[in-house]
């Protein structure tokens, strides 16, 4: 996961950070490869997001980061944002939930979340929604698609996802804002550039009938090993974590399916 065979790989490729400055050094290595990406591609790179994924990164290490810059985290796991989420209250810091999610589990999500990334089902919708209600609050999401069709991976079939937005309307606390997706775990740079061509084309084809109050203008794409190649495609967010944090010790394996 999170590799190509432009540059080396492991710790070689993606420093440690356990410091403010080696924080600041690495947000501002991968900020210039943004630019010179969004650049390559004709586009403004102020308009493309960095969302820096802390999953397994440990606490102390997070408040290093947030004096770095990071306001905002993306975490895969709901328990371990969770827990993080309480344990860093005292910082100005917002959570983004960019993992499946289990409907038993969307209250946490509804109580400390600001955004959620990987909306796939009508009955997480639903359930989000009611403790969402229920909270007197509301949430940004993002509707996930499966653009490499491995069976391994949560998201929409790409076929289903107009049906699936036109249900949306109905869950008022929800506010989309655009799609997801994960690129084929590969390095083969062709393959995983067709997976981000596919879910531009799928947001664009979906913005001619999306029912009022539905928003596509965003396209989370893109993680450490291949975000410049998704800016090129149109990313509006891109989810790094290696690059800022580090090599991670822990396998993906525990985090994506089929990785």
């Amino acid at each position: 996961m999170e590799q190509d065979t432009t540059q080396p790989t492991g710790p070689a490729r993606y420093p440690g950070a356990a410091t403010v400055e080696d924080f600041a050094r690495n947000i501002a290595a991968v900020r210039a490869r943004m630019t010179a990406a969004a650049e390559r591609a004709g586009r403004d790179a102020a308009r493309v997001r960095l969302l820096p994924v802390s999953k397994t990164v440990p606490e102390e290490r997070l408040r290093l980061a947030v004096r770095a810059g990071c306001d905002v985290l993306g975490e895969n796991k709901v328990q371990e944002a969770k827990r993080k989420a309480e344990n860093l209250a005292d910082l100005d810091v917002s959570w983004s939930v960019i993992g499946h999610l289990q409907t038993n589990k969307a209250r946490f999500v509804a109580a400390f979340a600001s955004e959620f990334q990987a909306l796939d089902s009508l009955r997480v919708a639903e359930a989000l929604d009611r403790r969402l209600q229920a909270e007197g609050r509301g949430l940004d999401v993002f509707v996930q698609v499966n653009t490499s069709a491995e069976e391994s991976k949560y998201g929409l079939p790409p076929e289903e996802v107009a049906a699936f937005l036109a249900r949306l309307p109905q869950y008022g606390a929800l506010r989309v804002k655009g799609l997801m997706t994960l690129a084929l775990f590969t390095d083969d740079a062709d393959r995983v550039r067709e997976c981000f061509v596919t879910l531009r084309t799928i947001r664009d084809q979906a913005r001619q009938d999306a029912p009022d109050g539905i928003g596509l203008d965003e396209l989370s794409m893109g993680m450490s090993g291949d975000y410049e190649i998704a800016i090129e495609e149109g990313a509006t967010v891109v989810r790094v974590g290696q690059a800022i944090f580090g090599a991670r010790p822990t396998t993906d394996a525990k985090y994506w399916p089929g990785s």
